[in-house]
């Protein structure tokens, strides 16, 4: 196959991330990087930088909607400054019950997996009006979907059926998880040794943690939606389904119909709650190591509920694995957050978990530049550090479909 660009776009619901790479044979070479943050406010900013971190493009200015942002990175690509793609991945959570496969995307494609929008609730709407626009903006050019409920469709039975009626398992109702790029991504870069038992803890704003035998995922924490599964920035993880009852009764006191009060739940357990509902301060794992230092007791709490659900998940997955060979940290949280990874692994030695505490502090710069193994030689079980790489994941998957 020749060589030629091809763009990942990964929208989110203030910002739209970019890169390009230059690809050919087994070479994938990022030429470019970017973002269009703030979008919705008068406050935006938008960059690109090369692979060495040099600054192309950088300015501030509004982005009052997602529409001026995208047409923004599309008339920087489209300049003449810069390779123009020539196939385009699009990052997308769920593609819903009928669309389980990464394929090309047709303008009927987006409007079949825009009928599962209650499923990524925060991600689908954004992601649909991306690929809309990429449609259109970029003629003739070929535009492909990479889910990230592709790398959890392995899930057994006994994982991927909710205790439901049958009749809402029937239209789809079913644990299709989250973060699929990223652990496809880990896996990718731990081969050819890929261990038999590996837990990968994928901890971010969003966070999640997958049981992975011989690199096939059988089981993941989030379910039909991302607001399943581990605590997470703004988000409840799982939760007993009476609360949620409770809370949507009192809502309904107040509000006109159904949908309305469904709206203001889904609100309540997807963006007011987490670790930002818990502490009351924020939803940065940042801002409460801070918060914790001035001895906010809220945030203390946020953070100790936080990894002790992380803890709990890493148990049940050595259960489900019957053993461990290799837990993995990745995500923003994971690969940062040196102190949250202590917390986690303290007190695991059961599980064959030992810490090595000076190579746990690794710095930040050495952890971003690739994996660090952070457990104690005595270790039974390994410990490693490793960015995710999810741009790449989504190029290998552009390649393959253009070749099919």
């Amino acid at each position: 196959m020749p060589s030629f660009p091809v763009l990942v776009l990964n929208s989110g619901s203030s910002s739209i991330k970019f890169s390009v790479y230059e690809t050919g044979g087994e070479e994938r070479t990022r030429l470019l990087e970017g973002e269009a943050e703030g979008i919705g406010t008068d406050q935006g900013k938008f960059h690109i930088n090369d692979a060495n971190g040099a600054k192309h493009i950088e300015q501030a200015q509004p982005l009052p909607t997602l529409a001026t942002a995208f047409a923004l990175v599309a008339d920087a690509l489209k300049s003449g400054k810069f390779p123009v793609p020539q196939a385009i991945g699009h990052r997308m959570v769920a593609g819903g019950p009928t669309v389980v496969e990464n394929q090309r995307i047709t303008p009927a494609l987006i409007d079949e997996m825009e009928r599962y929008t209650a499923f990524a609730p925060l991600h689908t709407p954004i992601a649909i009006f991306i690929m809309r626009e990429s449609l259109r903006l970029f003629p003739g050019l070929p535009n492909f979907v990479c889910l990230d409920t592709w790398f959890h469709r392995t899930l057994p039975a006994t994982a991927r059926e909710l205790p439901i009626p049958q009749e809402y398992s029937e239209i789809g109702v079913r644990r299709y998880g989250a973060h699929g790029i990223s652990y496809e991504s880990i896996v990718y870069q731990l081969q050819p040794n890929v261990p038999e038992k590996l837990v990968v803890a994928h901890l971010g704003n969003g966070c999640s943690i997958s049981a992975i035998r011989n690199g096939v995922c059988i089981d993941t924490s989030m379910g039909l939606t991302p607001t399943g599964g581990l605590i997470s920035g703004t988000r409840t993880g799982d939760i007993d389904p009476g609360v949620l009852l409770f809370i949507l009764r009192k809502i309904a006191k107040t509000t006109q119909n159904a949908s309305e009060a469904a709206d203001k739940l889904e609100t309540a357990v997807a963006k007011q709650a987490g670790l930002l509902g818990v502490s009351g301060v924020s939803n940065d794992m940042r801002d409460l190591r801070a918060a914790i230092a001035q001895d906010n007791v809220r945030a203390r709490l946020a953070v100790d509920q936080f990894v002790y659900t992380i803890r709990k998940w890493i148990g049940a997955y050595v259960a489900v694995l019957d053993g461990l060979d290799m837990l993995v940290f990745t995500g923003g949280i994971g690969v940062y957050s040196s102190e949250t990874r202590a917390e986690i692994c303290s007190g695991l030695e059961a599980l064959g978990i030992v810490l090595d505490s000076e190579r746990n502090q690794t710095s930040k710069y050495d952890q971003a530049r690739g994996a660090a193994i952070i457990s104690a030689v005595n270790s039974p079980a390994i410990v490693r550090v490793i960015p995710p790489a999810e741009d790449l994941m989504i190029v290998n998957h552009v390649l393959r479909l253009l070749a099919n």
